[in-house]
């Protein structure tokens, strides 16, 4: 059966509308009623089912005809991949943190440093653990209570400890090989995940560089010492499955030797048991369950949009917005538009994953018009996402942080010098890459 695509209509994107206005409607309503957490608690996997509605309600098909086009969309063979990756990801991080191999690599990041280079350390341990845990929002929760706790005893700056640990969080998150942002980039763009990260770690290196100069000169010393000893053994699983993702082995692989590995060490070193293994691995899948679920109705709510012409529409505008910033390069005017459209859509969502979904098939046929390599696509997205993520008072990794250290959100994000200083850097290099 031939494929009915309408003609480009702008209109057809109002589902989308409707989704983010919900989102963020919900979230400012509850933020002037002082509600903690505002813009999390109408789940995204929620919100997003009205939009849905709408959508098929616009359709010019019969019910089952679009239910139809709704299950090939959420059952597309990338939306599959991320969510079994989503919940092998979710399983290890799971049992990691239950075998000690989180606290051993804070514990053992923070050792590493003197008192007087602890806001630098801060950013180098959540920078590892990041992209070895392949998410910020835990990076966050397992450093932050240690962090607090030493504010306390140090005249350190509350809001700079802060700013350095989101920083780092965000470079791994945005590095890293398991990280959901990572495999929704790639996935979405077709490219490989070694290739994005080379890409990547050629815009985030210098950003880096500078934010440590940054927290070195800004920060002070701390009289800080190790609780518990440093269990190097709990490091494994993270210095493996680091080092097999790298390699190019095929991340299923990783993530299963990483889940394993981390149970072993467990077994080893604080007899861990194997019903706790099965019981932590079930946790992990749940932690996952609603970006999981969100993945299936973002693409069948992609696939009814696409349908009735809204992402060829958009698509289009697109086209003429960064042809106009940049009309004598074809390349970088489509790299530009990759990079404004993640940047736009995380404003709004506030969460770099959907972002990414959402505007992923956009991006890629913005990449394949300007010819630009699917990693290098995949990579715009990825840190575009990444940048406005760590900047937003209302994100998770900002709500998160200031509950745990005791300060406002907007305070966390003023010393938030990475994602500010990767924005330029960005920018500057792919801009001297594409010079004609």
């Amino acid at each position: 059966m031939t494929e009915q695509t309408s003609p480009p209509r702008l209109l057809s994107l109002l589902p989308f509308g409707v989704f983010l206005s919900l989102f963020i409607g919900t979230g400012i309503v509850l933020t002037l009623q002082g509600v903690e957490f505002a813009f999390y608690q109408l789940p995204a996997s929620v919100a997003i089912i009205p939009a849905i509605i709408v959508a098929i309600m616009m359709g010019k098909e019969t019910i089952s005809e679009q239910v139809n086009q709704f299950i090939e969309g959420a059952g597309h063979s990338n939306i599959i991949t991320m969510g079994v990756i989503y919940l092998l990801a979710g399983a290890f991080g799971m049992v990691a943190k239950a075998t000690g191999s989180v606290d051993a690599s804070v514990q053992l990041g923070l050792a590493l440093f003197p008192d007087y280079l602890i806001i630098p350390g801060l950013f180098i341990v959540a920078a590892f653990l990041s992209t070895a845990m392949g998410t910020s929002v835990g990076t966050i929760a397992a450093i932050a209570p240690i962090a607090a706790g030493f504010i306390e005893a140090a005249s350190l700056s509350p809001a700079l400890v802060a700013g350095s640990i989101i920083s780092g969080a965000i470079f791994g998150d945005n590095l890293s090989i398991i990280s959901d942002t990572t495999i929704a980039s790639t996935r979405t763009q077709g490219a490989r995940m070694k290739d994005k990260f080379r890409v990547n770690f050629k815009f985030a290196l210098p950003a880096a560089l500078i934010s440590l100069v940054l927290f070195a000169f800004l920060g002070g010393s701390a009289d800080y010492q190790s609780e518990q000893a440093i269990d190097v053994i709990g490091l494994l699983p993270y210095v493996v499955i680091l080092g097999l993702a790298l390699s190019g082995v095929n991340v299923f692989v990783v993530l299963l030797v990483g889940i394993l590995l981390a149970a072993a060490t467990g077994f080893v070193s604080n007899g861990y048991q194997l019903s706790a293994l099965a019981s932590d691995i079930n946790k992990g899948f749940a932690n996952v369950q609603d970006v999981f679920i969100l993945a299936l109705f973002i693409g069948g709510l992609s696939e009814l949009v696409r349908r009735q012409g809204g992402l060829q529409a958009l698509t289009v505008s697109l086209k003429k917005l960064a042809g106009k910033l940049s009309p004598n390069n074809p390349k970088r005017a489509a790299g530009l538009g990759i990079a404004s459209l993640a940047f736009s859509a995380n404003f709004f969502t506030a969460n770099n994953t959907v972002s990414i979904i959402i505007t992923g098939e956009t991006a890629k046929e913005l990449a394949e018009d300007g010819n630009i390599k699917a990693a290098e696509s995949a990579s715009l997205l990825d840190i575009f996402a990444c940048i406005n993520q760590g900047l937003l008072p209302y994100g998770a990794q900002a709500l998160l942080l200031g509950a745990t250290i005791g300060i406002s959100p907007v305070d966390v994000v003023v010393y938030s010098f990475y994602p500010m200083i990767l924005f330029f850097a960005a920018l500057i290099a792919f801009w001297r890459i594409t010079k004609n």
